[in-house]
Order: structure tokens, then sequence, then C-alpha cells
């Protein structure tokens, strides 16, 4: 079951019957989510399978700007009015995007509503803005804007026409919760996969070394960049092919096409899938840099290298030393 028409496909290694994994899909957060577990029997992994994907519509319904009655909603309703109080969850999610914030200089930013809409129509379709209708915007974005109070566990909005969007770690950080509901049932060898951008692995299927992924071309879907193997650590990726979706708040604007796509490797995947979107708007030297200070953090980037959609160069950031290369 390989997706080459993603920027992450599971590799076919991993899904060999004799290998003893179970597979099981569902729906959320706008995209499929794929669990594939080995070690157990196949209705303990149902069970647990459905325990794991629980939680993910249980964040969802936190999470989501689209539910009207989330955290996230009521946080961007009451903006410029005062905190309110939410949940754990969502509390923990707006922290780490608060760090990725200051640790990016502002290149992941999930306050850019008021830049996508300057931006994009409903459709998605690019605009051109006025200078005064990018100023404004520009106001009304920028997570500096968010207050926080661990101990009365509220979040705050300082100022109107500014709202919140976790879309850009919101998917990681389930991936995240989902492993922590596996390994409450004793589940130690698994494979989470969002929407084949966002991926988190447990332990391998026994004697792998790892679970075996992909990187796909997305100009040329059929043409694999990388492969790679994933043990114990979460991978997010993010591309431009698909349109003007990511925003730089630093410019103002859609991010340049620098790069064609970019892949992070972290701990968890909540920083995994938020750091792909900010390496997409960050230049080169900065993802050098920010690798080099993060140590757990390493990443790949397509970058064009000629005239043609199939030609790109590979540029890696830290350490991969476990992948295995793939002539193109």
């Amino acid at each position: 079951m390989e997706s080459v028409q993603a920027p992450i496909s599971i590799g076919d290694t991993a899904l060999k019957p004799a290998c003893g994994i179970h597979t099981f899909s569902h729906g959320a957060m706008g995209t499929g989510f794929e669990v594939y577990i080995s070690g157990v029997s196949d209705t303990y992994a149902q069970q647990s399978a459905q325990a794991g994907f629980a939680e993910l519509d249980r964040l969802e319904l936190e999470l989501s700007r689209f539910i009207e009655n989330s955290d996230v909603s009521r946080i961007n309703n009451f903006a410029g009015k005062g905190p309110i109080e939410i949940g754990a969850d969502t509390f923990e999610s707006l922290e780490t995007a608060l760090r990725l914030f200051r640790q990016t200089d502002g290149a992941f930013d999930i306050t850019i509503g008021a830049l996508r809409d300057c931006w994009q129509d409903k459709n998605g379709t690019l605009l051109n803005p006025s200078r005064e209708q990018i100023e404004l915007a520009g106001r009304c974005t920028g997570s500096n804007l968010i207050r926080l109070d661990s101990q009365r566990h509220t979040a705050q909005i300082l100022a109107e026409g500014v709202n919140i969007d976790l879309g850009g770690i919101g998917k990681g950080y389930a991936l995240d919760k989902m492993a922590e509901v596996f390994k409450q049932w004793g589940i130690s060898s698994a494979l989470i996969n969002g929407g084949c951008s966002s991926v988190l692995a447990l332990n391998p299927v026994h004697k792998q070394k790892g679970w075996p992924l992909s990187f796909s071309n997305m100009s040329a879907p059929k043409q694999i960049l990388r492969r790679v193997y994933l043990n114990n650590c979460a991978l997010g990726s993010s591309s431009l092919e698909y349109g003007p979706h990511i925003f730089d708040s630093r410019m103002a604007r859609p991010a340049e096409r620098t790069s064609r796509a970019v892949w992070v490797r972290s701990a968890d995947a909540a920083s995994a899938d938020a750091l792909s979107t900010a390496f997409m708007v960050m230049s080169i030297d900065e993802i050098n840099e920010y690798c080099k200070k993060n140590t757990k953090v390493s990443a790949i980037a397509a970058i064009p290298k000629g005239d043609k959609c199939t030609d790109v160069q590979l540029l890696t950031f830290g350490n991969w030393n476990t992948d295995t290369p793939v002539d193109t």
C-alpha cells in the first residue's frame, strides 16, 4: 500500500503479512489516519487501535478551529476580551507552538489566519491584496499576541482580529497522544500515519532496523528521492505543490519557493509537524543553524536545481545516518 501521491510513503516491506502487521484506518482532522501494529493478536490490535482513534477524535473536538465549541474556537471568539480557561491538551499544544515560534524566530506561527484571509479567497485562490490590506493583516498576526497562564490554565489573545489555527501542529500532537495510548495498552511495535505528512514510529517489527518509509518528489510523484527507516521518532513533511497554503508571517505573504519540500525528523511528532512548516519559510542557512542548535532535529530539503520538475537536489541537515539513499 505505497501511496506515491504523498510526500511520505509507507514501504511495502512493512506490510508483508508474514511480519504480522495489523492495519487500521480512520478519518479525522480532514485527512486519513492509519495505524500499523505488530506483536499482538488481531483482536487486541483492533481494540488498541480503536482506543487510539477515540483519543484522536477527542483531540479534534478540542483543537479544531472548525468546531464551534472547541477550545480553539472559544479562544478566537474571545480575542481581545480577556483570558479563558482551556483544557490540558489545548494548553500543551499552545505551549509547544509558542516555544517553536520563539525558537524559529517567528517562522512557525499559529496566528496566520488574518494573512490567509488577506491573500486567499474561500477557494484557496491567491489574491492580490493592497499594501494597506497586507499591513492590516500583519497587525493581526504574531504568536507574541498570545498569553498563557500556567497556574490558571488560561489562554488569551491580546488583540481583536487575531485568531489561532493549530493546523500546523495539531496532527502531530495527536500522533504523540495516540502513541501514549498504545503504550498504556502495552503496544511496543507500531507506526502511526497521519495523512502521509506526519508519521510517528514506535519500535519496529521484530528484527527490522526500522519502519521503512520513502520520500517522493511532489512534482513527479512516482520519483522516489530517498528511503529511510524510522525507529522511536517522528517525521513531518511539508510541500508547496498544492498551492500557497503556507504563509511567512515574518514577511506577511505566502512562503517563497526556496524548497519544494522538506522532511523533518524529531523525537516527537508535534515538533516534526510544526518544524516542517517552519522550514518551508526559513532560509537554508536558518535551517542549518536550527539543526546545529537542536541536535535531536534533522531535516532534508528538496531544492530545485534545473528547469524540469524532476530536477531536485537534496540537502541534508543534522544526522541522518540510518538513511538508505536512492539513486535518482
